[in-house]
């Protein structure tokens, strides 16, 4: 096994069926904020925020446009300690085979995996240090975000104010008595556990996939950590848009042109 490298699996070859005909023309990764892709930030904010210097990309919608972005944009020389690993995985292929098809590709011990619609930035090195540190077999990575429905706030079972746009960081179910940590989509896995637990055939894989080892707790260490920082998911045209308005009108966008700033500085 090698361990020069550190791996990122980065999902990217779903058809983006929520960005209607926006989503027929390219894929979801390439969509472009603040006139750079999605991808363009994923990358470089894990190869300077997270030390990761190989990257899988299982493909499959527009995957040809895809690899003709990273040809293009990272082949030079201020990326030429960088892997990358560009694979057909099929067009209508799902998210438990694609990852089957490219684990033998994986060339560290752990390796993060996480979706390619979501701008982020956050010290993910210290998360993936802390991981190996703790020899952890699963660290799953939560964050905070702004809920697109109005909130009535209550005391004592009343209701005392109403809100949009209210940050929060946990759901609770007083029924059932359990509180919720909010999943970003990203997961520092132990490569051994894709060999122990049979995936391949999962119909959705976060489903199965997470479950089955959570449940198994005498036998896997699992740990999630809740991410200071950034995160935000291009889950359709709506949010798309909102990171794309001027600065004077979303916070949002202000946030993600800083962080645009900041990786054309590095």
């Amino acid at each position: 096994m090698l361990t020069k490298y550190r791996t990122a699996v980065i999902l990217c070859g779903g058809k983006g069926s929520r960005l209607g005909e926006t989503g027929k023309k390219m894929p979801k990764t390439l969509i472009q904020i603040h006139k750079k892709p999605i991808l363009w930030y994923i990358i470089n904010e894990l190869i300077y925020n997270g030390d990761f210097n190989h990257f899988i990309l299982p493909v499959g919608h527009k995957g040809e446009m895809i690899k003709n972005f990273i040809e293009k944009n990272f082949n030079t020389k201020k990326y030429k300690n960088i892997k990358f690993d560009i694979i057909n995985t099929g067009l209508n292929t799902n998210i438990s085979n694609r990852i089957f098809k490219i684990s033998n590709r994986i060339l560290s011990n752990s390796f993060l995996l996480l979706n390619g619609d979501a701008i982020f930035s956050f010290k993910l090195k210290n998360f993936f240090l802390n991981h190996l540190k703790k020899n952890m077999d699963l660290t799953m990575l939560t964050c905070s975000v702004v809920s697109p429905f109005g909130v009535i706030i209550t005391k004592n079972f009343k209701p005392i104010n109403f809100r949009r746009n209210m940050n929060y960081d946990s759901i609770h179910n007083s029924q059932r008595k359990i509180f919720g940590e909010i999943y970003t989509g990203m997961s520092i896995i132990q490569l051994s556990l894709l060999r122990e637990i049979k995936f391949k055939n999962y119909d959705n894989f976060e489903m199965n996939f997470y479950p089955k080892i959570l449940k198994l707790k005498n036998k896997f260490k699992c740990d999630f950590k809740r991410i200071k920082g950034f995160w935000y998911a291009m889950d359709d045209l709506k949010q798309v848009e909102l990171a794309n308005r001027s600065l004077n009108k979303s916070l949002t966008s202000n946030k993600i042109n800083k962080i645009k700033s900041n990786l054309n500085d590095k």
